[in-house]
């Protein structure tokens, strides 16, 4: 029965990702909101999970095509404003930039390296992890070495200072999940080298 639903749910949404889709606009619907790359990551666990390759296509594709809206022309993750979102033909909001984007985003970024091993993604989930230690717009860091906890987000001109639960699990949640990810790509890196060398 849950298998059941998965495959329903995960069904819908991939036909509304290719209802929407346009060779300009790679996303599940018309605009762009609150945690975003939580929708091409269920696309990816659900592809791997059932199997279903049109699933992990349309998760890696619609991913891709985030990544590259969301990085700046110098190279910085800039995740989509929550002070107005993204509608399609329509101005996209700079500010104000919260911190659980950049935490779907190196969780999606993550699934789509350990289903792929392009070291592309890794990459990707690196550049939005730095969006917390100040490569970001501001170049501020968000997450405060003194108390442990994160910032709330990116105001156009200062953060925002208070340090709720959300913002600072988002920041724990992605450091555990690069951290996990790198140890086990080091390991069976390592591994490798000793299998190849004997």
């Amino acid at each position: 029965m849950a298998n059941q639903v998965s495959e329903e749910l995960a069904g819908r949404l991939l036909r509304s990702y290719q209802d929407h889709r346009s060779d300009d606009w790679r996303w599940f619907e018309r605009r762009l909101t609150y945690c975003n790359a939580a929708l091409s990551h269920a696309l990816l666990i659900c592809g791997k999970s059932i199997p279903n390759s049109a699933m992990t296509d349309a998760g890696l594709e619609s991913l891709q095509w985030l990544a590259g809206l969301q990085c700046s022309s110098e190279g910085h993750f800039v995740p989509i404003g929550s002070n107005g979102f993204y509608e399609s033909g329509h101005e996209r909001a700079r500010f104000d930039q919260q911190p659980i984007e950049a935490q779907a985003m190196v969780s999606a970024c993550l699934e789509a390296f350990r289903i792929t091993g392009d070291k592309h993604w890794n990459k990707e989930a690196r550049r939005a992890f730095e969006w917390f230690l100040g490569r970001n717009d501001l170049k501020l860091p968000l997450y405060d070495a003194t108390t442990g906890g994160c910032r709330d987000g990116l105001h156009p001109d200062r953060p925002n200072e208070n340090q709720g639960a959300e913002s600072t699990l988002a920041f724990l949640q992605s450091l555990l999940e690069l951290r996990l990810v790198e140890q086990t790509y080091l390991s069976m890196e390592a591994l490798f080298k000793r299998t190849i060398s004997t």
